[in-house]
């Protein structure tokens, strides 16, 4: 007789996506975890040896790898609703800026704080994050108990956490270094666009990120007007732009990526540069579609992102997913384009690449444990002929019932084991004022 198997969890689940790379999905399923990493996983039968100190019997429940939302600002949780409908210049340079030249850390902990909630309740396990007094989100993100890949926003003017670039930059390496050997937080250097900053400062971006071996992150590529700004200013399209400055590797991860011809798509593929779609925001802010199915075809697999909840206005990577897929088929009218599968790839490996955590999005024996469950038993999630369609087309998100990260469980059934969220949303509603003080 085998001897039992020592685990610390035994999850046992109707349905088990695993997104490894014959993207199995096993009915009946069991996953045993040890030292946060994926020790086993199969059916439940053939898991019947394994003795666990703890069991979590889910019963019609789904799981899944944690989501990765590739490219956010988490912390703009405190603006949502703020200023809507407006288009991206207007909407960034009269209300956004004019707010946040005003902020303080605590003020960017406590949004940080309320998206790593948000994210946590809907199935993100992993997030890469752009903003100011980025230390802070840092610090949310390891009190919540996430994954985070984090840069604070460098422009070519001061911000709240530098009076000049250099000294931006300088920040940059400090933080780098405070935080280089988190298992959970990581850094990157993160530029915010080429219509704020210098080529002088995006080529020391790029010295710095390859000197510490960082992921390099920049805003490109958003929208015509940004398109028309820079070949004013520099003579050259945006992708061109930061071709010509050596942007253009594995390292680098765009957001947007809207306004591309179709050969900047051929040379975005080329140099193996990695791109995140935030669909749902640039809907909102009329910023155009990416052309993501045209990526595909190269053999390019962009990530998934929400961007801000300023402008989205939400973290949730199950209705972005919705989203991406029902956007390109009607902008293309085609509605084979983007199926489902693809979608979840975007928004689980896709993801885990572009912020340099190719180990993240997928369930695999001696992998991290970091995985979501969802309450099959909501109406809307009956009957399930095929589990990814359930994840991408019928989830809306609140189906979660459990988030797990490297076999710690932060979210169960409405409990958070990290966070006070009835202290935290008293907080948030008291900044309110604060923020229609600062817009004047």
């Amino acid at each position: 007789m085998q001897e039992p198997v020592p685990c610390d969890i035994l999850l046992t689940a109707a349905f088990l996506v695993t997104q490894d790379d014959d993207r199995r999905i096993i009915e009946d399923a069991a996953l045993a975890v040890a030292d946060g990493k994926v020790l086993a996983l199969g059916p439940r039968s053939e898991l019947r040896d394994y003795a666990p100190a703890a069991e979590m019997h889910l019963g019609d429940a789904l799981i899944m790898p944690g989501l990765v939302n590739a490219h956010t600002h988490a912390a703009m949780t405190f603006l949502r609703g703020f200023a809507d409908d407006l288009p991206l210049m207007e909407w960034l340079t009269q209300n956004i800026f004019p707010v946040e030249k005003h902020l303080k850390e605590d003020i960017v902990r406590l949004g940080a704080l309320l998206g790593c909630a948000e994210m946590l309740r809907t199935g993100t396990t992993a997030f890469a994050d752009m903003y100011l007094l980025e230390n802070a989100v840092c610090e949310a993100a390891e009190q919540a108990g996430l994954n985070i890949l984090a840069g604070e926003v460098l422009f070519s003017f001061p911000s709240p956490a530098y009076r000049t670039p250099e000294d931006g930059l300088a920040l940059v390496r400090e933080k780098a270094l405070y935080w280089k050997n988190h298992p959970r937080v990581h850094l990157a250097v993160m530029p915010h666009a080429v219509y704020t900053t210098t080529p002088e400062l995006l080529r020391e971006c790029y010295d710095l990120a390859r000197e510490f071996s960082l992921p390099l992150h920049i805003h490109l590529a958003e929208t015509r007007t940004e398109t028309a700004t820079c070949i004013e200013t520099h003579g050259k399209r945006p992708v061109e732009y930061c071709r010509s400055l050596g942007f253009l590797e594995p390292g680098t991860f765009l957001a947007h990526a809207v306004d591309l011809a179709p050969d900047e798509v051929d040379l975005l593929a080329e140099t193996g540069t990695r791109v995140v779609h935030c669909p749902k925001s640039n809907m909102k802010l009329a910023s155009g579609v990416s052309p993501v199915s045209a990526m595909l075809a190269h053999g390019m697999l962009p990530g998934l992102g929400t961007d801000g909840a300023a402008s989205n206005n939400s973290l949730n990577m199950f209705a972005e997913m919705s989203a991406c897929a029902l956007l390109h088929k009607v902008s293309t009218g085609d509605p084979t384009v983007l199926p489902a599968q693809t979608v979840l790839d975007m928004a689980t490996l896709g993801g885990a690449a572009a912020i340099g955590r190719p180990e993240l999005g997928r369930l695999t024996p001696g992998g991290p444990a970091d995985l979501v469950a969802l309450d099959l038993g909501c109406p809307n999630m009956q009957p399930v002929y095929s589990p990814v369609s359930q994840v991408v087309y019928a989830a809306s998100g609140h189906e979660v019932c459990l988030t797990m990260v490297g076999g710690k469980t932060l979210y169960d059934r409405g409990t958070y084991r990290t966070l006070d969220c009835a202290a935290l949303f008293k907080e948030v509603q008291a900044l309110k004022k604060w923020v229609l003080e600062k817009r004047g």
